[in-house]
């Protein structure tokens, strides 16, 4: 393979390449998820089923969002 092909192909699939090479570093890839046991009070609880009902949305995907921001 030339160089200049080499570069397209690495340039075309940049991302492609992060994810791999993450994955080969940490053994896990980003878009994976993770259970995680946490305690939170009853009222707490209750905002999210809530807030779920409303949305239409997991209660993890609530928190997730909350962290994430």
């Amino acid at each position: 393979m030339k160089k200049k092909e080499i570069d397209r192909i690495m340039k075309k699939y940049k991302e492609a390449f992060k994810i791999l090479e993450e994955y080969d570093r940490t053994h896990k890839l980003p878009f994976q998820r993770e259970r995680l046991y946490i305690t939170l009070s009853n009222k707490a609880i209750d905002r999210l089923k809530e807030m779920s009902a409303k949305t239409g949305r997991p209660i993890s995907r609530i928190i997730e969002k909350k962290v994430m921001s």
